[in-house]
């Protein structure tokens, strides 16, 4: 393990020290919303304290450094990323806002009555309900690419999927549910070999693994700024420059213009400034780009490593415990979905809270998928770089206490 210190870690995450209905907080929901350790939390408070101010067009000093360090931060995302500009970079809310802008933006202008896109059966709703949206309101049709019974993508239906009339591909990278880590490289290769423009939805992923979107190759990647250990209400959407220059705005208001005329006659700043309507979140921002700077300098690699390792002890520990039913491939990032026996999830997750333990329950806004699985619901564990086996320990003990106390 390189130089991995999980103690040292787990003290920059003030949370971890908590109790929880008497025991100490064993905090799997990661996935959900990660939390932030103090260099983030400092960062923002900093910022908020001595620096704050309106961004953009401000000729007084605060004003101007807090426009210079929020551009700072679109430049560290942009290297996060490896995107070819920072102009590729637009700040969104966050994963789900960014892509409705692409859906809103993109689609609604591109797509016309008769074309299709596709996206697949394990999508977050956020990467279903947006396309559903725009193909009603343009007469798109939606096509679904299938999971097969390992819980990974049946690839091999991709072609029989695209005809001449189909425009997009978007997909998960990561799997909220499963953890699966689908091809994206070679789905993108696919459907830019067919003319399709590709969307890769990294909520997922970003926290796991170094992300190279000129690798992948896809025209749109979106991520959440609080999956990777940052503030609320920010997220990324990069989008390759060639695209983002074509495509109209989304929502109008300040800093999205050039000059604003009357009756008619407005024309747009350009990407991505065009897409920023408003006055953004500056202080979540400044608080992100903290994010960023926390896991490069503890390393993805590193954080992969250490992740990776600890996933396979929870799942070697998990297999000891009875009717537990875990859904996904063996190979997985970040998450084990599983169900109880004939239990319900949301007993198992109250029962494990009792525990100080914090799981997430229900359909994981992925119900396609728990319909594959035909399940109302699952439990869901999320394992990130601040856990320990000590918690995997603690959660498969705690299932097998559940059993035992309800039964079969």
């Amino acid at each position: 393990m390189m130089n991995f210190d999980l103690e040292r870690i787990r003290a920059d995450f003030p949370i971890l020290k908590r109790e929880v209905n008497g025991h100490p907080l064993a905090y799997l929901d990661s996935a959900a919303s990660a939390q932030r350790p103090l260099a983030v939390i400092n960062a923002e408070s900093h910022f908020y304290q001595y620096g704050y101010a309106a961004v953009h067009r401000g000729i007084h000093s605060l004003s101007a450094q807090a426009t210079t360090d929020m551009e700072n931060v679109r430049l560290q995302a942009a290297r996060f990323l490896n995107a070819s500009s920072p102009e590729e970079i637009v700040f969104v809310k966050g994963t789900t806002e960014g892509i409705n802008l692409v859906a809103n933006s993109w689609g609604a202008s591109q797509l016309k009555a008769g074309d299709n896109l596709i996206i697949t059966e394990m999508e977050h709703h956020a990467n279903i309900v947006p396309w559903q949206m725009v193909a009603q309101r343009t007469g798109a049709e939606i096509r679904v690419l299938p999971l097969n019974d390992s819980g990974e993508l049946a690839i091999d239906a991709l072609p029989g999927l695209i005809d001449s009339r189909t425009r997009l591909l978007a997909v998960t990278h990561v799997s909220n549910v499963l953890g699966t880590v689908n091809p994206v490289k070679a789905l993108v290769a696919q459907a830019k070999a067919a003319g399709l423009v590709t969307l890769v939805d990294g909520a997922q992923a970003v926290m796991h693994g170094k992300v190279d979107v000129q690798d992948i190759d896809c025209d749109f990647y979106v991520f959440s700024s609080h999956k990777i250990y940052g503030p609320n209400g920010v997220g990324i959407l990069y989008g390759r420059k060639a695209l983002l220059d074509e495509m109209p705005p989304w929502e109008g208001g300040g800093s999205m213009i050039d000059q604003v005329m009357l009756p008619t006659g407005t024309t747009w700043n350009k990407a991505p400034w065009r897409f920023e309507a408003g006055t953004p979140n500056t202080g979540g921002i400044i608080g992100f780009g903290a994010a960023l700077r926390y896991v490069e300098e503890i390393g993805l690699d590193a954080i992969q490593q250490r992740e990776q390792a600890l996933m396979r002890y929870a799942l070697d520990k998990l297999a000891s415990v009875p009717d537990l039913v875990i859904y996904g491939p063996q190979e997985r990032a970040g998450v084990i979905a599983f169900n109880l026996g004939k239990h319900h999830a949301y007993d198992v997750g109250s029962f494990l809270d009792q525990y100080g333990i914090a799981i997430r329950t229900g359909h994981h806004c992925a119900m396609p998928l728990m319909r594959h699985f035909a399940v109302p619901a699952m439990c869901r564990a999320s394992f990130a770089f601040y856990n320990s086996e000590e918690e995997a320990d603690r959660l498969a003990a705690g299932l097998t206490r559940i059993h035992r106390l309800l039964g079969g």
